[in-house]
């Protein structure tokens, strides 16, 4: 067990890195710290899972590592290509079909328009749902719709949030197959508090207490000490 890690100066090709990072919340009742020096490293191949319990930051902490949020002090520098969270919604435009938001996907990323809905349209599986409104799906929906949306892009890094547990048992092979198959030339990093789930994703653990990450070499270690926080 380990709560920090020494970090390169120079990042080498495929790595992502978390320096003293902090991120402050202004509220009614004053400043809010949720991360607090925290500092991470994931390299090409790596594959993390993240416990920590309701508030204790798991949310911030992926909107941070994918670029979504910034923090309010240290750096986060990528030499790899890192997903949006899956599970976050926020690049997705609710007025627009299901096709619409992956013809946008695919010109923002250089994809090519009609591969990339047909891989996405087979893999989510929404039938009529895919060219209607994002606004009228079911929060399963839309996180399949999300699912697809990251896997039609070549990411290096996948960030996950818990969202393999949607759909039927058939899509959620699905979801675990392609997530490996990502995860053989790639890395991986999943939030979750189901320990099954992420002994199947991922080789090593860490849990998120008091602002800060403490890293264990396995999965059983991240759960009994998850427990006896």
């Amino acid at each position: 067990m380990s709560e920090v890690l020494t970090h390169p100066a120079v990042l080498a090709d495929g790595e992502v890195v978390l320096r003293n990072v902090n991120k402050v919340y202004q509220t009614r009742s004053g400043p809010h710290a949720v991360l607090s020096d925290l500092n991470l490293t994931i390299r090409r191949g790596d594959s993390l899972g993240i416990m920590g319990r309701n508030g204790a930051g798991k949310s911030t902490l992926t909107r941070i590592i994918t670029g979504v949020e910034t923090p309010t002090s240290g750096t986060v520098e990528r030499t790899m290509k890192v997903s949006w969270p899956l599970g976050f919604f926020g690049a997705v435009q609710a007025s627009l079909s299901g096709a619409d938001n992956t013809r946008f996907i695919a010109r923002i990323y250089g994809a090519p328009i009609e591969e990339t809905l047909r891989s996405v349209e087979a893999f989510a599986e929404l039938g009529r749902y895919f060219r209607m409104p994002v606004k009228t799906y079911s929060s399963g929906m839309m996180a399949r719709l999300a699912f697809g949306l990251s896997l039609a892009v070549d990411f290096d890094c996948y960030v996950i949030d818990e969202v393999t547990g949607v759909g039927d048992h058939r899509f959620a092979e699905r979801c675990q197959e392609a997530l490996f198959a990502r995860r053989a030339t790639g890395a991986l990093i999943m939030i979750s508090h189901n320990i099954e789930t992420l002994k199947i994703y991922c080789d090593r653990g860490a849990i998120l207490c008091s602002g800060k990450l403490i890293f264990f070499d396995t999965l059983e270690e991240t759960y009994e000490a998850y427990h006896a926080l």
